[in-house]
């Protein structure tokens, strides 16, 4: 089985490696991750510059533009077959709730899963890799889990369920206080922190986005919720964004515009 891993904290991150040093014992395992530090930058492409691809003395391909710069890249070209599956992570703090909407990490990972593959974005749910090791085994837990159904996706047998889009998290706890894994929505968070305004040695006001706000919607059955009592979350993701709910609603203002013409 060959799997693509990628990040958004750069190759040379603690959580990659040790992603890569727990999944290489089970499949074929390559990166191709973002040269520097790419958190927040959801699914962007770098459509007006070009971009270099340079391999690290570990082996590691490096890539100076976005995670989602390094899927494609990957998958178009770069790797000259096609992955398994995608994984991205192991990302140094949660990425829950709306945070996903932000996150370089999904983004990676969403940009296999566009491609039509499965993909998995891992994260711990504190920053600073504590029990980065733990983290790992519990990526190659799940993973491990779901290569039978990956691997008959790659004999060409018939999916049962269409490629996937997982969100983990996995808290940062030793391996004796991990209480497993649980299916869970997204929660929500408050909006986030003011702007931060310093000024420059030129004088100029400087902006530096606030923090992220705390959670709003964080009880049983979210994210947020299962990981405060020590579960691994996994929460599966779509990308549809269609709010199909509302859509009759907005026919009838279509409609009366429509009248007016």
């Amino acid at each position: 089985m060959k799997i693509l891993i990628c990040n958004d904290d750069g190759y040379q991150a603690p959580g990659i490696v040790a992603l890569y040093e727990a999944l290489k014992t089970i499949a074929d395992v390559e990166v191709v991750a973002p040269e520097q530090n790419n958190s927040a930058k959801s699914n962007a492409l770098s459509l007006h510059t070009p971009l270099y691809v340079r391999t690290a003395a570990n082996g590691f391909r490096y890539v100076d533009g976005t995670p989602a710069d390094c899927v494609h890249i990957a998958l178009t070209g770069l790797l000259g077959y096609r992955p398994d599956l995608v994984v991205s992570g192991i990302n140094n703090g949660a990425n829950m709730g709306d945070d996903t909407i932000y996150s370089g990490t999904v983004g990676a990972a969403m940009e296999g899963y566009l491609f039509g593959i499965p993909a998995i974005a891992f994260s711990q749910t504190e920053k600073g890799w504590s029990h980065i090791d733990v983290a790992a085994q519990q990526a190659r837990n799940l993973v491990r889990q779901l290569m039978p159904s990956l691997e008959a996706l790659a004999d060409g047998a018939p999916p049962t369920v269409p490629p996937w889009l997982l969100n983990v998290n996995i808290p940062n706890l030793p391996a004796g206080m991990v209480e497993g894994f649980k299916v869970v929505r997204l929660g929500r968070r408050h909006a986030a922190e003011r702007v931060i305004t310093q000024t420059s040695p030129r004088g100029e006001t400087m902006y530096w986005i606030g923090s992220a706000g705390s959670a709003k919607e964080a009880g049983d059955g979210t994210d947020f919720h299962a990981t405060s009592k020590g579960y691994v979350s996994i929460t599966p993701l779509h990308v549809d964004l269609t709010e199909h709910e509302r859509l009759a609603y907005w026919a009838q203002t279509a409609a009366k515009l429509n009248h007016r013409h």
